[in-house]
């Protein structure tokens, strides 16, 4: 196939995030951000990374998810990797929810776009301006091959035991309730690229990748394949986040309506916008919380403890669920950032054969690294994530399989 650049677009509710990738190297030829959309206060900002020139930002109304692709399409041209170009050989999108339709990167098509409607009702938040930038895009380039990288898809390999909850099953299946996961081009590409540092095939490693971001989920990922993550039906279950509380008695919810008289809808904003360290401690940024707990900052100290409390807890459930670690990943912006909650989240887990070098741990670099000890039982890794570049890669290699 001649064509070889992708265009990868993240549709949020009210932003649009994209990267042009040339999939001959893997290089990235620009990027950029639209947010705010439909305010008068929109804001672009476009980097050029092919010419190396400076980026380029303007403010202003941008009425809808057709206007701002419209935007960024122009900014793309002033480069000369406009949507018309003839190297461009797809667009990829992001899509948070497959369901368990959806096992792998798919073509788009009406079909496919009524099945990613259909489960709305499960990502409510994410499926609804996923769906509003592939329909605009298709749009733009009706000719052009749109391909559906789904979030979930990586967690489908999930055997039943893992996916189910204990409630009953015809119910269940009615209503699509079942543990999806989340993050999963991230855990996909984490994991296969921790093996590749460590020198071996992602199915000969078993590895826990820990994705720790604003949103934070973790997966024991075996063989190459995903059999457990901590993220269930929604992004909601799980480690303790930035907003959002992870996992919690179910029965906490009836008690806050019967007894705090409290709306389903201010109880979903109570869980998912006000917990986690935020509602622990008032702050969701980890670099503003370890500067309070260093100032001795008590409530910090223990939203602290509360979030690495929890990561313990689910490293040693995936140590149990994959029988032999090779490897624990940390990733996404905490994850590879923050020296103190890698040190803290295997500190007493020495027995595993779990510890973290201090020189290698206190590094700052893009570049994946082991920062466990020469002669570590399990490596533990920081890796940088790269989900554009994984939604593009799946992208590409569908569309030129599709195209032989």
């Amino acid at each position: 196939m001649s064509a070889t650049r992708v265009l990868v677009l993240n549709s949020g509710s009210s932003s649009v995030k994209y990267q042009l990738l040339d999939m001959r190297d893997s290089s990235r030829l620009a990027m950029g951000l639209v947010e705010r959309i439909g305010e008068q206060s929109s804001r672009l900002k476009h980097t050029p990374l092919a010419t190396g020139g400076d980026p380029r930002e303007w403010t202003g109304p941008i009425a809808d998810h057709d206007a701002a692709l419209k935007a960024v399409a122009e900014e793309l041209s002033k480069d000369g990797l406009g949507l018309d170009s003839p190297e461009l050989a797809a667009i990829g999108h992001r899509v948070v929810h497959g369901g368990k339709t959806f096992t792998e990167p798919t073509v788009i098509d009406e079909t496919v776009l009524a099945e990613i409607e259909r489960l709305i009702p499960v990502a409510p938040l994410h499926n609804p301006a996923n769906l509003t930038g592939i329909r605009t895009a298709r749009a733009l380039r009706p000719d052009l091959p749109q391909v559906a990288v789904f979030d979930t898809a990586f967690h489908t390999t999930m055997p039943e035991s893992a996916a189910r909850y204990a409630i009953d099953v015809e119910t269940a299946d009615a209503h699509r309730i079942r543990r999806y996961g989340f993050h999963g081009t991230s855990h996909a590409y984490v994991s296969r690229a921790t093996a590749k540092l460590l020198g071996k095939a992602p199915e000969d490693v078993n590895v826990i990748v820990l994705h720790l971001g604003n949103g934070a989920s973790a997966s024991a990922v075996l063989a190459g394949r995903c059999v457990d993550t901590s993220m269930g039906l929604t992004p909601l279950e799980g480690l303790v986040m930035g907003t959002r509380s992870g996992d919690m008695d179910p029965a906490v919810i009836f008690h806050l309506m019967r007894v705090g008289k409290m709306s389903t809808d201010e109880i979903d904003t109570l869980l998912n916008k006000k917990s986690g360290l935020i509602g622990l401690c008032g702050d969701n940024d980890m670099r503003e919380i370890r500067r309070r707990v260093d100032e001795g900052d008590e409530q910090a100290k223990l939203a602290f403890d509360i979030y690495i409390h929890r990561l313990k807890k689910y490293i040693g459930a995936y140590y149990a669920v994959l029988g032999r670690v090779d490897a624990i990943a940390f990733t996404a912006g905490v994850g590879e950032n923050a020296a103190p909650v890698r040190e803290a989240a295997v500190a007493g887990l020495e027995s595993l054969g779990l510890a973290v070098d201090d020189a290698l741990n206190a590094v700052r670099s893009d570049e994946p690294r082991l920062i466990s000890p020469a002669d570590a039982r399990v490596a533990v890794a920081v890796v940088p994530t790269d989900e554009e570049l994984e939604i593009a890669t799946q992208t590409y290699a569908l569309v030129e399989e599709e195209s032989n």
